[in-house]
């Protein structure tokens, strides 16, 4: 089956975020504006027309005279920063490294390494930063446990083995979760009409202008986490890179079953600086050390963004974890990779709400989500912050791994390049101890 595909697109002064597309199988009505979306093979793009790439969510808005939803299709992102070289200089960063604890399972969850609290500076006014991460702020964290990599395939495998776990990419979009993602008078898309599936990185076969990233992305019905580009990809020999195509619904889950949560975004951004007070990355302020990659994310210098063509190197995607330095504190691709959930609810501007209050002692978040940036959902649609980056980010178009960097996506949106880690509080820890949280393998 192939689902045509309208996207909405985003006026010229849109930021990146701001993506939804329309999905309804036959496309009547569409045609004029409408995108292929392919069933099964993953990895090439569709020699046609607009996918959707939006990283909102789930939610394919078919405007016709019907303006649908078919499944995981807005979310937040992909798109561009559009942003300069970064250059070699940026702010000091702190001298010492911090010594790197892991837990063994008795004193401390195995797998996991310790987070000492401390007190830093959150956000950043660097000139690569966006308006939301927006002004600096400081902010102190008690020390947990964290994560040393993301949650890989064959974690994420031993739960759902276990639970018989039903991920959202696999279900029937619910219009319950789609219609607040979309502009209110939006009319329920029949049935027949919602297919489960998820947004798929396919790339392009040629250089394209950045201004439309509905060329590289396209909504895949059948893509899930076996299945990262559709039906006919799969994750064999893959167990230990990063999970992909979770929602944060998906990610919440896993959490409970193994005993532990997803961070806040201040513990997840302040584990991510890895002791380096401002630094530019999680690494230090040179975005390549001794002409080397740091993380995995797009290579410009090796290839255009988004060509995945045979000529141009084939297919880009995750990499297996632990295959790049660890940070100051032990942990593997706290950027690049693959996007990471965190609990926050997301509002663009958060950080000048928290500013000019002194030192913030553990922060939780906003109490609801808000983005007047993104012009195709509702301002208030509900958002759960993603941190990260990862391997599509590159300096022509997304410089989103760096530590203060963010987005919002809708909590119900699986994308093929969004993953998570997870934490357990010291009190948790001490409370329960090896007997509730989950070994990571």
């Amino acid at each position: 089956m192939t689902l045509q595909c309208r996207i909405l697109r985003p006026r010229s002064d849109a930021p990146p975020c701001v993506r939804s597309p329309s999905c309804l199988p036959g496309g009547k009505g569409l045609a004029e504006a409408g995108i292929d979306i392919v069933q099964g093979s993953a990895g090439r793009a569709a020699p046609t027309q607009a996918s959707n790439l939006s990283h909102r969510r789930w939610r394919s808005i078919a405007l016709g005279s019907l303006v649908v939803s078919a499944a995981a299709i807005v979310g937040f992102l992909v798109a561009p920063y559009l942003s300069p070289q970064p250059p070699d200089k940026q702010v000091p960063a702190m001298q010492h490294r911090p010594a790197v604890v892991e837990g063994d399972g008795v004193r401390g969850p195995a797998a996991m390494v310790w987070i000492p609290d401390g007190e830093f500076l959150m956000g950043s006014d660097h000139e690569l930063a966006r308006p939301n991460e927006r002004p600096t702020h400081r902010v102190r964290i008690a020390g947990f446990w964290m994560d040393r990599t993301h949650v890989t395939n064959a974690q994420f495998a031993e739960f759902v083995k276990a639970t018989g776990y039903v991920t959202t990419a696999e279900r029937k979009p619910d219009w319950e979760t789609l219609r607040v993602q979309v502009p209110e008078g939006t009319p329920r898309p029949p049935d027949a009409q919602l297919v489960a599936g998820a947004m798929v990185f396919v790339g392009t076969e040629s250089t394209v202008s950045l201004d439309d990233w509905s060329q590289w992305w396209r909504y895949v019905p059948g893509a899930d986490w076996r299945h990262p580009q559709g039906p006919g990809s799969d994750i064999v020999g893959k167990e230990q890179h990063p999970v992909v195509q979770v929602s944060y619904e998906d990610a919440q889950a896993y959490a409970r079953w193994a005993g532990k949560r997803l961070p806040t975004e201040a513990e997840w951004e302040y584990a991510a600086r890895g002791g380096l007070e401002q630094a530019t990355y999680a690494w230090g302020d040179e975005y390549r050390v001794n002409g080397q990659m740091m993380a995995n994310t797009w290579d410009t210098k090796a290839r255009p963004f988004p060509v995945v063509s045979a000529k141009a190197g084939g297919a880009a995607g995750t990499s297996r974890v632990r295959t790049f330095p660890a940070n100051g504190y032990g942990l593997y691709d706290m950027t690049g990779n693959a996007w990471q959930w965190v609990s926050d609810w997301y509002r663009m501007d958060y950080f000048a709400q928290q500013a000019g209050h002194g030192v913030i002692d553990n922060p939780k978040g906003p109490g609801d989500s808000y983005d007047p940036e993104d012009h195709m959902t509702p301002a208030e649609a509900p958002k759960r912050v993603t941190r990260g980056g990862s391997f599509l980010c590159n300096v022509d178009y997304c410089l989103s791994y760096r530590p203060s960097a963010r987005r919002g996506n809708d909590p119900y949106n699986p994308m093929s390049h969004i993953g998570f880690r997870l934490v357990v509080s010291s009190q948790d820890w001490n409370a329960s101890g090896k007997s509730n949280a989950v070994a990571s393998r």
